[in-house]
């Protein structure tokens, strides 16, 4: 068959491809999503806390609820950025983020922050893995792991500067006007950045999207993937890690505090914390050419390793090594799902998929956190709920391996 000399080769490994310019607008969008959405959470409860006097169960609460319901709106990402396009749902993400960090400086009752929580799940639809997984999708095939994993990195860069720069702001001005600040910030840097950069993308599968007489809608596409078995071992998988290594690190601060001290458990997080930003950079190198199921499989079984490492062995070098170790997988968990996607499923249900894997990842390590202090509690120590994170690593390592029979894949 002859080339189609209307449609021009696309070079993603070309440094002047347009599509680098999206990984760069991702991780800026990232690093104010993960900043102000999920590593924020943290200094919320602190802050409301301090200052409202209201307990810790009731903020939390409210955080638990941020999750869920950000889950239920994740679910319908990829068809809204198929529907209205990347740079309009790009720029609703940024705006209900922002609105969402407005509202939170300016909470003065309870039911406030459970409103200002709901408008958050909005600006976390819109800013976090699945949008962005999405939107990368739109510009990359051959080079989409790279791209992702690249991007993500602003994930990690809102966590080790982004929080502190919060920090910092509440101590000089204060916790509401830092709150504008941030939300100001977001807008200045990030809405003429997508309206300068976010055009229209480009026709990666367009002979195939032609030859494709009546795609498939999304309800239709969620209902078989919810009896598919590939795709059922994938998301099954991934939940099971994502709640174990959620629960994990929130409590680990906690769990290393009368083991090594306060300032070494500092050192730890931050170590875990770096580590995932390496191996997320040392694997979007080669995270393309691997046997992605495999890696996962080897990714959750090295953090169960890391995790038998620090319940046994309370050594102050040894558990910081463990927490490298452990680290190193973080970043690529939530990487590797939309990888396996892309690989096994039609392309033209990508964004439909991947929506619906993340979010029921979401409301499943939702509750990580919680189950994991509520066995600590009945138990009287970390060992029982964090054998427990092991053993979902290892299930998950073994179910990850069934692949279920292969379909097409378009594309």
């Amino acid at each position: 068959m002859l080339d189609n000399p209307q449609t021009p080769t696309i070079d993603e490994s070309s440094v002047r491809y347009d599509g680098w310019r999206i990984v760069a607008v991702c991780f800026l969008l990232a690093t104010f999503g993960w900043g102000l959405g999920f590593y924020g959470q943290s200094v919320y409860v602190a802050e409301l806390q301090r200052a409202r006097g209201w307990p810790a169960s009731l903020i939390s609460s409210g955080t638990t609820f941020f999750y869920l319901f950000g889950a239920l709106l994740v679910v319908f990402v990829g068809e809204a950025v198929r529907k209205y396009g990347p740079r309009l749902c790009l720029i609703a993400g940024t705006l209900a983020m922002a609105a969402a960090a407005v509202a939170i400086g300016a909470v003065r009752e309870p039911w406030q922050l459970y409103l200002a929580d709901a408008v958050l799940a909005f600006g976390w639809a819109g800013t976090s893995l699945a949008m962005i997984t999405n939107t990368i999708s739109l510009w990359f095939d051959h080079k989409r792991g790279m791209a992702i994993s690249l991007a993500l990195n602003g994930a990690s860069f809102g966590g080790i500067v982004g929080v502190p720069l919060l920090v910092a702001l509440i101590g000089h001005i204060g916790f509401a006007s830092a709150m504008y600040a941030a939300a100001g910030a977001m807008l200045v840097l990030l809405v003429p950045v997508i309206l300068l950069l976010v055009g229209r993308p480009p026709d990666l599968h367009g002979c195939h999207a032609a030859a494709k007489a009546k795609p498939q809608s999304s309800s239709e596409i969620r209902a078989w993937a919810l009896r598919d078995v590939g795709f059922l071992t994938v998301t099954i998988a991934f939940a099971l890690v994502l709640f174990a290594q959620v629960g994990f690190i929130v409590h680990l601060i906690s769990f290393l505090d009368p083991v090594i001290g306060r300032e070494r458990a500092a050192v730890a997080v931050a170590v875990l914390t770096a580590m995932a930003v390496v191996g997320r950079v040392l694997f979007s190198m080669v995270i393309d050419r691997l046997n992605q199921r495999l890696a996962s499989a080897l990714s959750f079984l090295s953090q169960a390793a890391a995790l038998c490492v620090v319940i046994n062995i309370h050594n102050d070098y040894v558990l910081i090594a463990a927490c490298a170790v452990f680290g190193f997988s973080v970043g690529n968990l939530i990487t590797l799902p939309s990888l396996i996607v892309q690989q096994e499923f039609d392309s033209a249900s990508f964004g439909v998929l991947i929506s619906l894997n993340t979010a029921i990842n979401q409301v499943t390590y939702a509750f990580g956190p919680g189950v994991v202090g509520a066995l600590r509690d009945w138990s009287g120590g970390y060992s029982l709920p964090f054998y427990l994170c092991i053993a979902l690593e290892v299930a998950a390592a073994a179910l990850i391996m069934v692949r279920g029979r292969p379909r097409a894949r378009t594309a």
